[in-house]
């Protein structure tokens, strides 16, 4: 089973047109994942970095997980369903972060939900 850490705050240190944010997935200006796609090994940890002027989320695709996986989602949902109909529990403001450990091997698909309609979409592997 995945432990999953909650939304994180951190200190912004430049104004709004240059953040100083970190993580292994960023959440870019443009509505768009980077990288879309990221390989990782179990037991790993992935920070999703929001480094735009938008707020985000992060969602797993519940029906795409792998069969011993917890489902996960920024704002801590359930299930998909759960994290659609309380959006706004998982926003992820400019300059946070969320992070998820994977602890199954197997591929988890995520999106943003207000963005989900312009492709904001991407891709974590787990060896």
């Amino acid at each position: 089973m995945r432990r999953f850490v909650a939304v994180a705050f951190i200190a912004l240190a430049a104004c709004s047109s240059g953040r100083d944010v970190e993580g292994d997935v960023l959440m870019e200006p443009g509505q768009r994942f980077a990288p879309t796609e990221l390989t990782v090994s179990a037991g790993d940890s992935v920070v999703f970095a929001n480094t735009s002027k938008e707020t985000h989320t992060v969602t797993a695709y519940g029906e795409d997980l792998p069969d011993e996986a917890g489902y996960f989602a920024s704002g801590g949902a359930d299930s998909e369903s759960e994290a659609r109909d309380s959006l706004s529990d998982g926003l992820v403001d400019p300059g946070e972060i969320f992070e998820v450990t994977f602890d199954d091997p197997g591929t988890y698909k995520y999106f943003c939900i207000p963005h989900e309609s312009s492709g904001m979409k991407g891709t974590i592997i787990v060896e």
